[in-house]
């Protein structure tokens, strides 16, 4: 996957850092019905290892805007992405 990364984190400051930088990369566009609608999917995954040896995974999805392209008023570049964003 292009841009996929893995990065540890020690503390909660560290993981607000990076998901603050990873929402940074985002691409976000203006439509009728959200002025930041995500154009973009979002996966992160954490890993917890704790010293007892219990080991978990959370996966956060973000799944890129939808919104109906007659409501939305999109056109151009967004309409384009509008009707092929969740194929």
């Amino acid at each position: 996957v292009p841009g996929l990364s893995l990065h540890a984190v020690s503390s909660t400051d560290e993981l607000e850092a990076l998901l603050a930088r990873a929402a940074e990369n985002r691409i976000t566009a203006h439509t009728a019905l959200n002025s930041t609608s995500s154009r973009s999917h979002a996966i992160i995954t954490l890993y917890f290892d704790r010293e007892d040896g219990v080991y978990s995974k959370l996966h956060l999805v973000d799944l890129a805007g939808s919104e109906r392209i007659k409501q939305s008023k999109v056109d151009g570049t967004g309409l384009k992405e509008a009707t092929s964003i969740n194929l």
